[in-house]
C-alpha cells in the first residue's frame, strides 16, 4: 500500500495535461482579443471607404 501511495504521489502526468490545458487556454484568448481589435478596425476602415463613395457621385456635366 505504501508503493502505491508514492506512485500516486510522484505521478506527474495529470500536471502536465493542467500545463497544457492552461496554454491552450492563453492562446485562445489572444487569439480572442486579437480578432476582436481586428475586426473593430476592419469596421471602422469599411465605415470610412462607405462614407467617402456616398458623398461620391457621377461627375458634373461639362
Amino acid at each position: 500500500m505504501k508503493n502505491v501511495m508514492k506512485k500516486f504521489f510522484k505521478n506527474e502526468s495529470g500536471a502536465t495535461a493542467i500545463e497544457y490545458g492552461l496554454i491552450a487556454a492563453l492562446i485562445a484568448v489572444a487569439i480572442i482579443g486579437a480578432v476582436s481589435t481586428l475586426g473593430t478596425n476592419l469596421a471602422t476602415t469599411f465605415g470610412d471607404v462607405s462614407a467617402e463613395l456616398t458623398g461620391a457621385g457621377p461627375p458634373p456635366a461639362p
